[in-house]
């Protein structure tokens, strides 16, 4: 392991029979010395807990920031997308698992400092930077550090996570986000325990938290899943907890699972449901409901909730029309559309640049 790459944590303690204790997220992880945990980049190294991922990637890709996705904030633009590898969460439906429960060092193979990896996003005029293709729960320290360098040069970050991670830690995380997109996994204990590995209640604390207590724009994401969160009561439960817990203006992505990792015995999500849910949703009162992982131009699109006139169309990533003042509001009646936004769109569209880097 390169020692670089390791450095010292803070949420941590240690127990009477010697053990380390992970404090950086509800899974509560107790190590023996040499021990990692379930997240693969957080060990016990000589009774401290280190994180063994610092300034290592996965890869580094400039995306759309509609991809990530958030759909109210600075649409059009390119966002900087970097990851690491391991997960805190074990979902037998993962789509990024080759990263996420990866036990490969190799894995690893891009390096970069947070200052690197905040000029290479100015170079390549992205607004933001996004940390995604794994939870950057786990990579708490870089990901700070990471913002702290991207704040210095005028970019933003964006947090792409499952809300899992304990209140301390998520407090001094959203000091530093700009947005961020939740999964929202299901509406049910029995899901998150069952193919999750985890629980519901810490999730929705952050999804509370966020929206409560910080000034960062949150939008969520439910993958549907066929025979396991799909069913309408349960769909109606969390669109109505939504709209009284984080109001009505935050937008909701209702996405099209496929038969990946170990979830293979499932059908993909075929677009009737996914029509179901976003009708639920609307039905509840959330303003912005949308579908993902397939092409329906009006269901992607944003609609002035007062007057019903279009407002941002999208085609996949891809911009049409703009129908929005400089202020973010409906050139039609004048309703503002919740979200940042620039007085113009950006015309990044579906582009994916691939990134190389070392330092």
């Amino acid at each position: 392991m390169d020692e670089s790459s390791i450095v010292k944590t803070k949420y941590w303690h240690l127990l009477d029979d010697g053990r380390v204790q992970c404090d950086l997220c509800p899974r509560e992880c107790k190590l023996h010395d040499a021990q990692q945990g379930l997240c693969f980049v957080r060990a016990n190294q000589n009774n401290e807990l280190v994180l063994t991922s610092y300034g290592r990637s996965s890869g580094f890709c400039i995306d759309p920031i509609e991809k990530k996705p958030l759909y109210h904030f600075l649409p059009g633009t390119p966002v900087f997308s970097f990851g690491t590898a391991g997960c805190n969460l074990a979902c037998k439906f993962c789509q990024n698992w080759d990263i996420s429960k990866s036990r490969e060092i190799d894995t690893l193979a891009d390096a970069a400092s947070p200052q690197k990896i905040a000029e290479t996003a100015a170079h390549y005029g992205c607004r933001s930077v996004a940390y995604t293709y794994n939870d950057p729960v786990i990579f708490h320290e870089y990901a700070i550090d990471v913002a702290r360098a991207c704040r210095e040069n005028a970019i933003k970050s964006v947090a792409v996570t499952a809300g899992y991670v304990s209140p301390e830690p998520r407090a001094e995380f959203y000091q530093w986000m700009d947005a961020a997109n939740v999964d929202l996994k299901a509406f049910s204990e029995r899901f998150y325990h069952k193919i999750t590995g985890g629980h519901l209640q810490p999730v929705l604390e952050t999804l509370q938290y966020i929206k409560q207590q910080t000034d960062c724009w949150l939008e969520t994401t439910t993958l549907i899943i066929p025979g396991e969160n799909d069913s309408e009561k349960e769909l109606t439960q969390m669109c109505e907890w939504v709209v009284e817990n984080l109001g009505p203006d935050m937008p909701m992505h209702f996405s099209a699972f496929h038969p990946d990792y170990k979830m293979m015995d499932r059908p993909s999500t075929p677009l009737s449901t996914l029509s179901m849910a976003r009708n639920i949703a609307l039905k509840a009162g959330v303003r912005y409901a949308y579908v993902g992982n397939v092409h329906d131009r009006d269901a992607d699109s944003s609609w002035c909730h007062q007057c019903k006139s279009l407002l941002i169309e999208r085609d996949w990533y891809v911009l049409g029309q703009w129908n929005l003042s400089a202020d973010g509001a409906c050139r039609g009646c004048g309703t503002p559309l919740a979200g940042i936004f620039d007085a113009a769109p950006g015309d990044w569209g579906a582009k994916r640049l691939p990134v190389r880097m070392a330092g």
